[in-house]
């Protein structure tokens, strides 16, 4: 195929792709208006499946499976870091020296990371009950354990922080999510159907019906995965030096 022609394809292409966009806005309902079929689908299904949240619902419920590919996508990101961000041959790993703090920040810091981590673990544990749930939440517990770098150094987020375990949790947290759509395919439901588990009594923690799992699947595979993909880039800027490896024994607890 010619380059011309070529051209002419994708240009048919866009025009197409293009007509039916517009066609598509021509048909939204007015700005404001009375009418929100979709916003009246989803609430009318959150409410059915005992879901508080909508907008978890909508997540979780309505459109998983689109979920469980956005999921996908921070797992291959983190995995593709690890790839590209690995010690070579021609770098040597160094202890990191030890880091000055002021007292009032190290005192700050380490009133902040539990509250932190709590916090983080209320927003996943509650995600189908009110705003937040496993993206977010995981961001936060992930957040709360790097203060501990802020508050004493990175010797210290070193010794809580085994990437290897972490980089196992954030496997399994993309694999709960795998299994609890294909357990609902084993109940003769389709992949990711909400019928997997009673929905429960509304507005307690235990409703939603698979809602939670799925929350909670995915507040493991994002708080482990923020760790890992933060490690390598802290490796880097603080353990990873360039230089001949041979003859000097690793220091650190780099995996």
């Amino acid at each position: 195929m010619s380059r011309r022609l070529r051209g002419w394809v994708l240009a048919l292409g866009l025009g197409g792709l293009g007509a039916l966009l517009v066609a598509a806005c021509l048909d939204l309902p007015d700005f404001g208006g009375e009418r929100h079929p979709y916003g009246d689908r989803a609430v009318r299904a959150a409410l059915s499946r005992h879901t508080a949240n909508v907008v978890s619902s909508v997540n979780f419920d309505l459109r998983a499976f689109d979920t469980l590919g956005e999921e996908s996508i921070l797992f291959g990101a983190v995995l593709g870091t690890v790839v590209l961000l690995r010690q070579t041959r021609d770098e040597r790993q160094v202890e990191p020296a030890p880091a000055r703090v002021s007292p009032s920040v190290r005192r700050y810091a380490l009133i902040a990371l539990p509250l932190t981590l709590v916090v983080g673990l209320y927003v996943v544990a509650h995600g189908q009950l009110s705003p937040g749930g496993g993206f977010q939440g995981g961001v936060v517990a992930a957040t709360a354990l790097h203060l501990l770098y802020i508050a004493v150094d990175y010797r210290a987020l070193r010794r809580i922080r085994p990437v290897h375990l972490y980089a196992v949790v954030d496997a399994a947290g993309e694999a709960a999510f795998v299994v609890v759509g294909a357990a609902a395919l084993l109940g003769g439901s389709a992949f990711l159907a909400n019928t997997l588990l009673p929905y429960g009594e509304f507005n307690t923690l235990a409703s939603g019906g698979t809602v939670p799992l799925l929350n909670a699947a995915i507040g493991m595979e994002v708080a482990a995965a923020v760790v890992v993909l933060l490690a390598g880039f802290l490796d880097q800027a603080v353990e990873i030096e360039d230089g001949p490896s041979a003859g000097r024994p690793s220091t650190g607890t780099r995996e």
